[in-house]
């Protein structure tokens, strides 16, 4: 009967995700997708003799984890111009994105989700305004987190926005349609939404056992305002919103002493970006076990400028990764960032690189299910065919263009 139900994939190497590559591997799956024994060949195939073999002339690694993701904003591929800066960057995003209508909204995004599983994406960290993608990756099975997005710096207005947000949910979703998909309110930055709602909101997430997420210490202008009150953030609230600077308020501290305030430095809630950051920062954010996720090809886009990478790992931080959104990178495909890092940080090595596009993306999400290939887990098995050479990581990010296989997709409703 085991025989009926299991069966064996055989790969030159197999990258497990969260432990070293197993040279000459074999993975135990059975129907449903789950994980029932990985290791070297020449113990798993003889433990589970006669079972069907499917032989894998290449490398098998788990579905990838897009840890931080704007899917919302796919229909406007390739057409935010970059490199001037993130506020320049964003009045473009505005003035652009209203003249997209919601059917081409509507057509863009299934046609990215679709991109996700074709990349072999199986979990995403999706950062939503409009909740307009939740249905699509339901559809398709993808697993993660919902990170509803709340804006305002008056803190009766957007109290009321927040308290506003159930109903908005059911107008807009009606029936959550995946228990696969957790939902948290989260804000937005720290500069553009009210500390006290950040600090209720981050603190509830916490409460209801769910990640809530935060963009913070993203560009310099972030740091200037926050620090000083004044620059381009400065400017653009004044110019966009016509909030006179003698009403504006700022702590005077940075990005990350005012994360640590507000609660945003706490194992359930995301730090993204983290360009701009100080090695004694990094060091804060990992002594509160704050899980962090990198966009760099957004942030090269955006301001020409790529996250600390290695200050981050000195201070212990290996970090998950995100595209971010098709308005400032050319793909959704973490392997992607993975390549970018890769070309402009050659000393680190490539399986921490596939780890950060894997199992540090799950662990940043909350999950143990996805990310890694190890028993009991149902991370989807990836397959890309080729002569792998001395490392079979570095065979990965070289051929990030190549063509991959799903061996075994993740199925829908599996538990985590």
């Amino acid at each position: 009967m085991r025989d009926a139900i299991v069966r064996i994939v055989h790969a030159d190497a197999v990258i497990p995700g969260d432990s070293p590559v197993i040279r000459n591997g074999a993975v135990v799956v059975d129907p449903r997708g789950r994980i029932v024994d990985v290791g070297p060949a020449g113990d798993i195939l003889p433990a589970h003799a006669g079972a069907i073999v499917e032989r894998v002339r290449g490398v098998l690694l788990p579905g990838l984890v897009n840890a931080h993701v704007h899917l919302e904003l796919s229909g406007l591929r390739g057409q935010v111009p970059g490199g001037a800066g993130f506020v320049p960057w964003v009045e473009h995003l505005l003035a652009i994105r209203a003249e997209v209508s919601p059917e081409e909204d509507a057509g863009a995004i299934d046609h990215a989700v679709d991109e996700l599983v074709v990349f072999g994406t199986v979990a995403v960290g999706e950062v939503t305004n409009t909740l307009a993608a939740v249905k699509a990756l339901a559809r398709r099975g993808l697993v993660g987190s919902v990170f509803h997005e709340v804006f305002g710096v008056e803190r009766e207005a957007l109290e009321k926005r927040v308290a506003a947000l159930p109903r908005v949910l059911d107008e807009q979703v009606g029936s959550w349609p995946s228990a696969e998909l957790t939902y948290a309110p989260t804000p937005h930055t720290l500069y553009t939404t009210h500390a006290d709602v950040t600090r209720r909101l981050l603190r509830e997430a916490g409460e209801h056992g769910v990640r809530a997420s935060v963009h913070v210490a993203e560009h310099p202008a972030e740091r200037r305002f926050l620090e000083r009150g004044d620059g381009p953030i400065a400017d653009w609230y004044e110019s966009r919103l016509k909030l006179s600077r003698d009403h504006m308020m700022w702590p005077g501290k940075s990005p990350i002493d005012l994360a640590d305030e507000l609660g945003a430095l706490a194992p359930h809630v995301v730090c993204v970006h983290l360009t701009d950051t100080r090695a004694e920062e990094l060091a804060l954010v990992a002594r509160r076990g704050a899980p962090v996720v990198f966009c760099p090809r957004s942030n090269l886009f955006i301001e020409t400028k790529l996250p600390p990478l290695l200050a981050a790992r000195a201070a212990g931080i290996l970090p998950g990764l995100g595209t971010d959104s098709l308005a400032s990178n050319a793909s959704l495909d973490v392997l992607a960032e993975a390549r970018a890092l890769a070309d402009r940080f050659p000393t680190v090595p490539a399986q921490e690189l596939l780890q950060m596009a894997t199992w540090q993306g799950a662990r940043a999400l909350g999950r143990s299910d996805v990310g890694r290939i190890a028993r009991g887990a149902t991370p989807g098995l990836l397959a890309i065919d080729g002569e792998v050479g001395e490392d079979p990581c570095a065979f990965v990010l070289r051929n990030v263009k190549a063509p991959r296989r799903w061996i075994a997709r993740r199925p829908s409703g599996a538990s985590q």
